[in-house]
């Protein structure tokens, strides 16, 4: 018996100066980050000198693809000039001499949300004419008409991926293999991952429409048989998949 009392009593001792051990390193952690006068000094330090090399002004990132983020709406004036677009120089003397983005998309057909333009109907109308290769005027776009339709959880409508729009504009090795593996079942994809600028938010919000209007993509609605199995399974049945009369 007073062995076991012995091995206890000698744990509780351990285990007590462990605990001073911790709350002592702790307290010297704190104690340097103090005198290193804390934790965003590193940061503050490293936007100070991008100030200063800047002439003394703070450098902040272009507002201009802010829309997307979160469902935020853009914080800077729509379609503005280029100067005042949070893109280009403005203290280029080049950039006073392009086009503004409101009077060069006036012919274009419109759309509801991003830059106001339909840039896909553009393309299938002829109004604009991208060029694929800057040293061969004559190359070729590679377009694939493959769509994908990816079923998603709940009542809302499935989204629908057509290759065609994309491999009208963009190369195949701009998404693969870096962003979407050709794969069936190997990509992961999310609104969370989305709005975050990942996978389709690595364009759409950025140089492509925002996530905004949910329709452009999920364009496939669920089927009355897969409403009412998921009717079934929804809190308001009763365990029998019957609908309660109450």
């Amino acid at each position: 018996m007073s062995g076991k009392i012995y091995q206890t009593s000698s744990f509780l001792q351990r285990f007590v100066v462990r605990g001073i051990l911790v709350v002592a390193l702790a307290a010297f952690s704190a104690a340097l980050v103090a005198a290193a006068g804390g934790p965003g000094k590193a940061a503050d330090d490293q936007n100070t000198q991008v100030a200063q090399s800047n002439g003394g002004k703070q450098k902040k990132p272009s507002p201009a693809n802010t829309f997307n983020r979160l469902m935020k709406k853009p914080t800077s004036v729509q379609n503005a000039k280029p100067a005042e677009d949070g893109i280009h120089d403005p203290d280029n003397p080049g950039t006073h001499s392009l086009q503004w983005p409101s009077e060069s998309f006036q012919s274009l057909p419109k759309s509801g949300d991003g830059n106001k333009v339909d840039w896909v109907a553009a393309l299938n109308e002829g109004s604009i004419a991208p060029w694929v290769d800057l040293e061969d005027p004559s190359a070729e776009m590679f377009t694939m008409d493959l769509v994908i339709v990816r079923e998603v959880k709940g009542s809302m409508p499935d989204v629908v991926f057509p290759h065609l729009q994309h491999t009208q504009w963009l190369d195949c090795t701009n998404c693969h293999d870096d962003i979407f593996t050709p794969e069936k079942g190997s990509n992961q994809i999310s609104m969370a991952a989305i709005l975050l600028g990942q996978k389709c938010g690595v364009c759409h919000g950025t140089v492509a429409f925002p996530v905004t209007d949910c329709r452009r993509c999920h364009a496939k609605p669920k089927s009355p048989e897969q409403l009412e199995k998921l009717a079934n399974r929804s809190s308001w049945r009763g365990n029998s998949g019957a609908q309660s009369n109450e």
